[in-house]
């Protein structure tokens, strides 16, 4: 089908291989789980959350996806992974324990079919680490922008593609300290700040801010900085 193209098989049989320890802290996905509140607290910066009806785009097994529910959003969440939105929604219902009024909408879906399917539906798209996994980079952001309702916000994050990028991301994540396994990044495929802004432009939206993401993997701290050699944030609105 036209609106699952966008779609590499290899990426997602590589993810699916991870999916049972997606809530491991201290497993394959452990720089996602110290990313996650500092990617989450970006969002509610910048959006009232409570009540707000927001897509995560690729969301793997719903590490932001819950972080953005507990703050009192309506969440859809689509990966293309079966495995991972099993497990997904498996968290969610344990998580209930704890709170009650979780409710996460979980599918197996494309971003071409939720904005097919819900244009101009959402507050908020997030899409964090999912760009550069991608055959094209400028469908997805133009997937993004058809979902989120006008006057509303998006933000991304992903990989700079620069020398210190490739020694921390790939040398040192997968190489080094394996922390990931191997091939879960390609240097070729990371966009720099002013690419991924000219995709979004191009698309309609208007750049509200660009901060990097830094991380230090041996204490374990993430934090929002100036320095946006290594990871990223970029925030914007499709005008109203």
């Amino acid at each position: 089908m036209q609106a699952a193209t966008n779609v590499s098989p290899e990426e997602i049989a590589r993810f699916g291989k991870l999916a049972a320890r997606w809530w491991d802290p201290d497993g394959e996905s452990r720089p996602l789980h110290d990313l996650n509140p500092v990617r989450a607290g970006y969002v509610a910066e910048r959006l009232n959350l409570r009540g707000a009806r927001v897509a995560d785009v690729g969301c793997g097994g719903g590490l932001l996806s819950e972080a953005l529910a507990k703050s009192g959003a309506h969440v859809t969440g689509i990966d293309m992974g079966e495995k991972v939105i099993e497990i997904a929604r498996l968290h969610m219902h344990e998580s209930r324990l704890e709170t009650p009024d979780l409710d996460i909408d979980y599918r197996v879906q494309s971003s071409a079919e939720l904005a097919a399917a819900e244009p101009e539906s959402f507050d908020a798209v997030c899409c964090m680490e999912l760009i550069e996994h991608v055959p094209d980079p400028a469908a997805l952001v133009n997937d993004l922008v058809r979902m989120v309702k006008p006057g509303g916000l998006v933000v991304m994050s992903t990989l700079n593609r620069t020398p210190v990028a490739f020694g921390a991301a790939i040398l040192g994540a997968e190489y080094i300290m394996r922390m990931l396994p191997r091939g879960t990044h390609h240097y070729a495929q990371f966009l720099k700040p002013s690419e991924l802004g000219r995709l979004m432009r191009h698309a309609g939206l208007e750049i509200d801010d660009v901060s990097g993401l830094g991380y230090n993997p041996l204490n374990r701290k993430a934090w929002v900085s100036r320095m946006t050699a290594v990871n990223y944030l970029i925030s914007a609105h499709k005008p109203a």
